[in-house]
């Protein structure tokens, strides 16, 4: 008999889940989704100039090629009309269950009661074989704690939760935070503002962005000439494993990553004070780089300024730091995701009334960032330590689905699976290990890092390491229970 599974989330990791048990001939699934509509963070951020680092042939499923892709380097709209198209050519909707947030799940000692609330109906418990968290790291805004928050008296607001009826033309715009999102979000918001300033607490490595428009040519080829998809989806792939890897691992490319990064901000920023406001002072890849090619010169625009005085508190007329108050009407907050409370906050109880947050109390770990001991028969996709600083977590993702697949059968003929306690144990010591090399371990804050530095978020080897890790039978590192 299929074992019933329940999917959490309707992101890149539960569609890619979903096909795959479709693909299987396994029906008995259900999607649980919090919201109204599928794409998980690509549905969710809709601020201008939303996109992806990655190139849009990697940043896909390997099992659907698609010729629509527009770029190089996929917006949102195209992201996420890609998730939609695969959604639909699959017959995954039907499965999907919106508007239902999962609040709790809890092994009872045979299966999973798994517990989800919508809207005024209130909750609802059903019972599961199978668990699979797709929850994801970044679909939680993380706000920072200023005092004087709510004492604004203008407009505030997340890049993630984007107002799209606030119309920023003429408006004095304060923006907190400088990565990815800032990054991609200055050029749109300085060019619609009367003033913009940004609000620096670290600056980040930045490296030219290679986008471009695919021709008719290109786009008829990827569409209809067989392997040229493929051909070039795996150079993009090798060039990450051979080119940008060796930089995050401390080795000789660092230097040759810091000159790219250096001559990108000469060329672009040629006020000597300014450069030395974005110059950084910690190794590149120690944070995550930044990919763009248009953020530099939005920053030296006559109507944006960088401000890096810490920041004391937010009045009612704007931004305080120890130096001045920056008047604002509009305070756009580009300060990421609450990414290492992984799953929260959602209560998830084990065997024997074991509870993860207090496993994970200093800091989540799985077994290849899939399975964690005490909770048999449920899986992690895109959990602790498998984010990526080089390539594709699509690809990630696809690993991990590999994993839980060729685990059904030895669940649903053995009963319930839990990883052991002393493969957990090796894996973590293999891990530690592996991230003493790794260049984001020491001399910079991150979202990779807890608040007391612990690495949780990401993967310190090649995807291929990790395609083979996972790939293996996972007989030796169960056991039924």
């Amino acid at each position: 008999m299929a074992p019933r599974v329940a999917i959490i989330g309707a992101g890149f990791g539960g569609l890619c889940m979903a096909i795959r048990l479709e693909r299987a001939g396994i029906t008995t699934y259900t999607v649980f989704e919090k919201a109204g509509d599928l794409g998980g963070t690509w549905r969710d951020n809709t601020y201008p100039g939303a996109g992806c680092d990655i190139p849009s042939h990697l940043y896909s499923y390997s099992f659907e090629n698609y010729g629509s892709w527009t770029r190089r380097y996929p917006g949102q709209p195209e992201i996420l009309a890609y998730l939609q198209h695969c959604a639909d050519k699959y017959g995954i909707r039907r499965k999907i269950r919106f508007n239902t947030e999962v609040v709790s799940a809890a092994f009872d000692g045979n299966r999973w009661q798994v517990t989800g609330a919508t809207g005024s109906a209130g909750p609802s418990t059903e019972a599961f074989d199978v668990v699979v968290a797709a929850v994801g790291q970044l679909n939680r805004p993380h706000l920072p704690d200023i005092p004087g928050m709510q004492d604004f008296a203008g407009t505030s607001f997340h890049s993630a939760r984007w107002d799209h009826g606030h119309d920023l033309s003429g408006r004095r715009v304060a923006m907190i935070g400088n990565g990815s999102s800032a990054a991609q979000l200055i050029p749109h918001v300085a060019r619609a503002a009367a003033r913009l300033e940004v609000f620096q607490r670290t600056p980040n490595w930045v490296i030219p962005k290679p986008d471009a428009a695919f021709g008719p040519r290109a786009r008829l080829a990827f569409r209809y000439i067989p392997g040229v998809q493929r051909v070039y989806r795996e150079w993009i792939y090798r060039y990450a494993e051979a080119a940008l890897y060796p930089a995050l691992a401390q080795g000789w490319s660092t230097d040759l990553l810091r000159r790219r990064a250096l001559g990108h901000l000469h060329r672009q920023v040629p006020d000597p004070g300014l450069r030395a406001k974005l110059t950084p002072d910690y190794p590149p890849g120690c944070k995550r780089v930044v990919i763009d090619s248009a953020f530099y010169p939005a920053l030296t625009r006559p109507n944006v300024d960088v401000v890096t005085e810490k920041i004391v508190r937010i009045t009612p007329e704007g931004v305080e730091t120890t130096e001045a108050l920056h008047p604002a009407d509009t305070i756009i907050y580009a300060t990421g995701f609450r990414s290492t409370e992984f799953l929260a906050p959602m209560s998830v109880t084990g065997r024997d009334g074991l509870d993860l947050a207090e496993r994970w109390r200093a800091g989540a770990e799985a077994y290849l960032g899939i399975s964690v001991p005490g909770f048999p028969n449920l899986f992690l996709l895109y959990g602790p330590n498998t984010n990526l600083g080089h390539n594709s977590i699509v690809f990630m993702l696809e690993c991990q689905v590999n994993h839980v697949m060729a685990c059904l059968p030895h669940l649903s003929a053995h009963g319930p699976m839990e990883v052991r306690p002393e493969a957990m144990a090796a894996w973590t010591r293999r891990l530690g290990a592996a991230m003493e090399r790794m260049v984001w371990q020491d001399g910079c804050r991150s979202w990779y890092k807890t608040a007391d530095g612990r690495v949780t978020n990401n993967w310190p080897g090649t995807t291929t390491l990790y395609r083979r890790l996972t790939s293996r039978p996972p007989r030796a590192a169960y056991r039924h229970v």
